[in-house]
């Protein structure tokens, strides 16, 4: 159990600090808060209340298929937040936005790998994956197919409603909805980890 807490807490801690990393290349935010940032404009809600009020609905869909939140769940909102704003009061990585667009790049690219690799540790912890992870994992349940298959169907669906609201899009955001699911097949096989319980382990 403690190694699976601690596999739960670097794996949201390197989640939040992909975000981070994501956030100042400013190349475009991720699927779902091009979704917050396009209901957002349209409803006239504040960015950050919009973004909570898709969490609870996302939330509220995971119940309804059978996805039971756990421990993972609730430190997945507190502590990915909490890591972002430590960073983003660093002057860390300052000044990445105006550098040479490769540079800028390869930073959308190492915080892409950064949340696959915390993705897969913590939803291996199976403690409870957080509100969209919870989506992906009851894709995989019922479909049967790939981790990043589903991962990247879900991103893509997102994207393509947030583009539809006029939400904030960038070479970012594309490189991020057609990375992360391969990304992250590759974290799970590389950590051997598994989204879902193998029946032996849910029974141990």
């Amino acid at each position: 159990m403690i190694w699976r807490v601690v596999k739960l807490v670097v794996g949201l801690v390197l989640f939040g600090t992909g975000i981070w990393v994501g956030l100042k290349t400013q190349l475009g935010v991720g699927p779902w808060d091009v979704l917050s940032g396009g209901l957002s404009q349209q409803l006239g809600i504040p960015f950050g209340t919009m973004a909570v009020g898709v969490s609870i609905a996302v939330m509220g869909v995971g119940l309804a298929v059978g996805v039971r939140p756990g421990i993972g769940t609730l430190l997945n909102v507190i502590l990915v937040g909490l890591v972002i704003d430590v960073l983003l009061a660093t002057p860390l990585l300052d000044g990445l936005q105006h550098e040479h667009i490769a540079l800028r790049l390869g930073g959308t690219v190492g915080g892409i790998l950064l949340i696959a690799v915390g993705s897969a540790l913590y939803l291996g912890a199976h403690l409870g994956p957080g509100p969209r992870d919870g989506l992906m994992v009851a894709f995989v349940e019922r479909t049967g197919w790939r981790v990043g298959v589903c991962r990247a169907l879900l991103e893509l669906t997102v994207l393509s409603l947030g583009v539809a609201l006029r939400g904030p899009v960038g070479i970012g955001t594309i490189a991020f909805a057609l990375g992360i699911g391969p990304a992250l097949q590759l974290a799970f096989l590389l950590l051997r980890q598994t989204p879902v319980r193998r029946p032996v382990e849910a029974a141990a």
